[in-house]
């Protein structure tokens, strides 16, 4: 059993991915001692942010960066099905929350909102056809449905039809089981949780300046109270690095050679955001476009319907910019400071295979609101510009990694670092780390507590808190239609 400067476990950064695993132990080693540490003075407040993150239950139904096409003209489903059943996988953890009673909300977390995706252009519209027609076979996208009639998608997305060309062809799919996500909310409503019971202390305030491995495989950590100075030291038996942005540098202190030749590469993000409630009103809907030719996966596009605090909202973007930071709060030196010898080659290397992402970026922080305005106008034909204004998001780092062939490479997606002896991980990267965390948090309990995973006490928790566990939802129809059912009536998604 812990103490109070001994805590067993220490979780850093009071964000999603904390929050989960947080929840995990709990729920696994009821009589752990647990710290979390996070370095503003509120919970869930960068990147699990609510205009911070973009909101969307990440279920591969409309993103089309998920499915890149194949020089044969297929479609590559991979991505998109992994992430698909992901969200499954989350769905079922917030349900048995809900069901239990063990988190609550103001405002639901989570509502259900159309899921489409809208192109035009020959090319594109052939490809999403092929897409809709792959997808379909699966059970997770079987009620996909496809329209390339102007009539039927104005029907849909009238707000995005009106004003349109009628000789313009456009081909939309949607998928009404879509949800949109507030994931503040539920940060806030699981570390809430996680407050209340025994075992558990949250510290606000509390910047994490160093990480060193002990002789006994214990890790102290050396952090200040950012509202005392006071200098603090524990130490933990295993630590958790989910601090955003903020987890490469933290990462970089501990020395552990499995985190040596990653580097991170920052880019912010930003939204025109409508401040005319009788538009938003006529849309209802997360529409995802097709980025355009040389543009990074991040930049796709889209017309974003948004529950934040029992109000709608209605977003565009994202537009990419860039700033040294690391982390909306951090500092302009943290991009400098990331920089060693172990990473300076994989970050030159990844920087000359992606001169088109920087020619992207550059063009992006170059533009002028008219021009944002312009790229709305393709997708909402009769967009007012005083409808409209600059919202700031949150900062994404990618994750940038030594490979022996290419010297490094740029990443898009997260991934999971740890020590040899599981004792201490860290999740680097960015989308759709949100909407899988509850996948990624079960990844970081198989590979960091292997031997308690294989115990049936640990299976069966498991089983209750995800109840497909240890089962396929891609092919497994039935099971993943029950499972749909299940937690769409817990949720109260039902259209």
């Amino acid at each position: 059993m812990g103490t109070a400067n001994h805590p067993e476990i220490v979780l850093i950064g009071a964000g999603i991915m904390s929050a989960t695993l947080g929840v995990y132990l709990k729920q696994l080693m009821p009589d752990a001692t647990i710290h979390i540490y996070e370095r503003l003075d509120k919970v869930g407040a960068e990147s699990s942010d609510a205009w911070n993150n973009a909101g969307t239950g990440h279920s591969s139904f409309c993103e089309l960066n998920y499915t890149a096409q194949r020089e044969d003209g297929s479609v590559d489903l991979s991505k998109a099905i992994r992430v698909g059943e992901s969200f499954e996988t989350s769905k079922q953890f917030w349900a048995y929350l809900l069901e239990n009673e063990l988190i609550k909300t103001e405002h639901p977390f989570i509502n259900d909102i159309d899921h489409m995706s809208l192109v035009w252009g020959e090319a594109n519209i052939e490809f999403l056809k092929t897409r809709h027609q792959s997808m379909r076979c699966y059970s997770l996208f079987e009620d996909m449905m496809y329209s390339e009639e102007n009539q039927q998608i104005k029907e849909w997305i009238p707000l995005m039809m009106n004003g349109r060309d009628p000789k313009q062809k456009v081909a939309a799919t949607r998928m009404e089981i879509g949800t949109d996500v507030n994931f503040g909310a539920i940060t806030r409503a699981m570390i809430k949780y996680l407050e209340a019971s025994n075992g558990i202390t949250l510290f606000l305030g509390h910047e994490v300046q160093d990480l060193t491995e002990l002789k006994d495989g214990k890790w102290q950590i050396d952090m200040e109270d950012l509202r005392t100075k006071e200098e603090k030291q524990i130490t933990a038996d295993f630590v958790f690095i989910g601090a955003g942005g903020g987890a490469l540098p933290l990462l970089e202190k501990t020395d552990i050679p499995e985190g040596r030749g990653y580097g991170g590469f920052p880019v912010s993000g930003q939204w025109l955001k409508c401040n005319n409630e009788s538009v938003i009103a006529q849309h209802e809907a997360k529409v995802y476009g097709k980025a355009g030719p040389g543009s990074p996966p991040m930049s796709t596009p889209h017309l974003d319907t948004r529950m934040m605090g029992g109000k709608k909202s209605l977003l565009f973007g994202p537009y990419a910019g860039f700033s040294t930071k690391f982390l909306k709060n951090g500092s302009y030196l943290d991009l400098p400071l990331s920089i060693e010898m172990h990473n300076i080659w994989p970050m030159l290397a990844a920087g000359v295979q992606n001169i088109d992402l920087t020619k992207y970026l550059i063009k992006q922080v170059m533009q002028s609101h008219e021009d944002r305005f312009n790229t709305l106008k393709a997708y909402l034909p009769e967009a007012k510009i005083e409808d409209w204004e600059l919202e700031i998001a949150g900062q994404r780092v990618q994750i940038i990694k030594k490979d022996k062939k290419e010297g490094g490479q740029l990443k898009f997606g997260t991934e999971i670092v740890k020590n040899a002896k599981g004792t201490l991980a860290a999740l680097l990267g960015a989308s759709p780390g949100a909407s899988t965390s509850v996948s990624i948090m079960l990844n970081v309990l198989q590979q960091c507590f292997a031997e308690e995973m294989a115990t049936k006490d640990w299976q069966e928790k498991i089983k209750q808190l995800i109840p497909s566990y240890g089962q396929s939802l891609i092919y497994n129809p039935k099971l993943c239609r029950k499972t749909r059912e299940r937690t769409t009536r817990i949720l109260k998604l039902e259209a």
